[in-house]
């Protein structure tokens, strides 16, 4: 017990040594780590959801698709291109008013997930579509010619052959949303972010933005590492 408590004495001392102000704020950065990932997971939830959607609608409803219908898709693919051009920190001032009749405020993890969300729809959109255009026409005029319903194709023809396409492109989407969720930080979001801004760079505390950025790293590549595997897995299983 005394080796283990000396043990603590002196890693608690190199710590404090190298990194004075991050370790003072190490409970703080544990809840900020917890922020940034909640931020993330309801992103993919509702953004990736409802992006999927668009996807989907907008790859069926283009230019051979197996609803083609050139005035709806051209009017879609306007609205994703104009909100895929505002930048991100405008986003977040254009859509104040919308996130304080959502959830009550404007600050905070759970306010910076309306303004995330709202980035990642467009995006997470024609990245969908990009993926499911890989899937071979001919498969696809293959079910049209058996009788599938277009509920079919889409399910058991773009979604299924599609599948490895469309998890490197969510891949590349949940990279951009933890970039998101630092940047939301900015602007009093939560999470790293604002552990790395208001903490860190507006104090000069180089510590504690060194620290935010390795725990912002640690994030992208465990994610990176889950979707490759998932990748690997779905190929595998073809």
């Amino acid at each position: 017990m005394t080796s283990l408590f000396l043990f603590s004495e002196s890693f608690n001392a190199k710590m404090t040594e190298l990194l004075p102000y991050a370790w003072e704020l190490r409970e703080e950065f544990v809840q900020a780590t917890w922020e940034s990932i909640y931020m993330l997971l309801l992103t993919i939830l509702f953004g990736g959801g409802l992006g999927l959607i668009l996807g989907i609608i907008m790859t069926v409803t283009g230019p051979s698709g197996i609803l083609e219908s050139k005035r709806f898709y051209k009017f879609l693919d306007a609205l994703v291109n104009i909100f895929r051009s505002i930048p991100f920190i405008i986003l977040l001032a254009l859509l104040i008013k919308v996130t304080r009749g959502i959830v009550g405020t404007t600050i905070g993890p759970t306010a910076a997930v309306v303004p995330i969300v709202a980035s990642t729809i467009p995006f997470f959109a024609r990245q969908v579509e990009i993926a499911l255009l890989e899937v071979d026409r001919g498969v696809v005029e293959a079910a049209e010619a058996m009788g599938l319903s277009p509920w079919d194709i889409i399910f058991r023809v773009y979604l299924r052959e599609g599948l490895a396409a469309l998890l490197r492109v969510s891949a590349s989407t949940v990279i951009s949303v933890i970039g998101l969720t630092a940047m939301a930080g900015s602007v009093g979001g939560g999470g790293l972010g604002t552990m790395a801004i208001a903490r860190g760079y507006q104090r000069s505390r180089m510590d504690i933005i060194i620290v935010s950025t390795i725990l912002i790293l640690i994030i992208v590549l465990v994610s990176q590492v889950i979707f490759n595997l998932l990748i690997r897995r779905t190929q595998h299983n073809k």
